[in-house]
């Protein structure tokens, strides 16, 4: 390499950097306005991925992550063959599937019906009543079901009586609580997650809504044949984000509502990891169980992007 290259090569990299620093100058507001975002990722995203190294010992207090004894894959071995994971690992599968299968579509529905209807009065309210429950935390939700769901003074229970049949303890029925799981939190996120999809549908040239009406398409048809189409990128990215959280069957929601009589059918990977963790002082057994949650979600990401990148030519997947 001659002397000469050498100061081509230098004089490209201080142009590069010059480039660099002018753009960090001119877009310096927007990068102060990330700083926030960014520092949330760091402090609770990153830097507790130090923690994972407690699945790996038999962690202590007094010594820390540092000073406690390593005993390798001990925990794990432990978590597999307990009768109690398997349980919950069930669980946890049915109630994450049961949100994805009928959850996943409901935003989706949504987000067409409201792209129907005429902007104006009568839509802006129905957003907005759409948009509220996902504000109030699980807390406040928790409290309004079991209020609503009360067998003594609960309305739905009032109503039941009132037509001659006799009151339903909901949410101690094993029965009927992964229903009422489902079915809530649906309400609570239907209209959260349509907001995702109209942006998607505004995108949409409306030239082609306009040929479709000249061929005579119903709104049916033009739904089914334009719309859909045009967001089944934005569908197949939401469904690959959604599969990394398989495992996230929702702590907030099953550990405000649950109780001992349906554990058999409540108690997911969280609540278990909070009972053990929390509740028992087994904080490598925990770590354990949570390292597992995220290693399957990591998994599944990977897998959903490959089978959709395959399925649409690297259309409609993450990378």
């Amino acid at each position: 390499m001659t002397a000469e290259t050498v100061k081509n090569n230098c004089r490209i990299e201080n142009k590069k950097g010059n480039a660099m620093l002018k753009n960090i100058k001119k877009h310096r507001y927007l990068l102060l306005m990330l700083t926030p975002g960014l520092l949330y990722f760091v402090i609770f995203r990153y830097i507790p991925i130090y923690g994972v190294l407690m699945a790996f010992q038999d962690y202590s207090l007094k010594y820390g992550v540092l000073g406690s004894k390593w005993v390798g894959l001990k925990h794990f071995i432990s978590l597999f063959s307990g009768g109690d994971f398997q349980l919950v690992l069930k669980n946890t599968v049915l109630i994450s599937f049961l949100k994805i299968i009928c959850g996943f579509p409901a935003p989706i529905i949504l987000a067409l019906l409201f792209n129907e209807l005429k902007d104006g009065y009568y839509k802006k309210i129905t957003q907005t009543i759409s948009y509220a429950p996902h504000f109030f935390s699980w807390v406040v939700v928790s409290g309004m079901l079991t209020s609503l769901l009360s067998p003594s003074v609960g309305m739905v229970n009032k109503i039941i009586q009132a037509l001659g049949g006799q009151p339903i303890y909901f949410l101690a029925d094993k029965n009927w609580f992964v229903q009422i799981i489902i079915m809530s939190d649906i309400w609570k996120e239907v209209g959260w997650g349509s907001i995702i999809y109209l942006a998607a549908l505004a995108g949409i040239n409306y030239e082609m809504h306009e040929a479709a009406v000249i061929d005579g398409a119903s709104r049916i048809k033009r739904m089914v044949y334009i719309n859909i189409p045009n967001i089944l990128p934005t569908i197949a990215t939401m469904l690959i984000l959604r599969m990394g959280s398989l495992l996230d069957a929702g702590f907030d929601q099953i550990f405000n509502l649950e109780s001992v009589a349906v554990r058999d059918v409540s108690d997911i990977i969280d609540t278990y990891v909070y009972r053990m963790g929390v509740g028992s002082f087994q904080y490598s057994f925990a770590s354990a169980a949570g390292l597992f949650k995220s290693v399957i979600g990591i998994a599944m990401v990977l897998l959903t992007n490959r089978i959709a990148r395959r399925l649409s030519d690297g259309e409609s997947s993450i990378w």
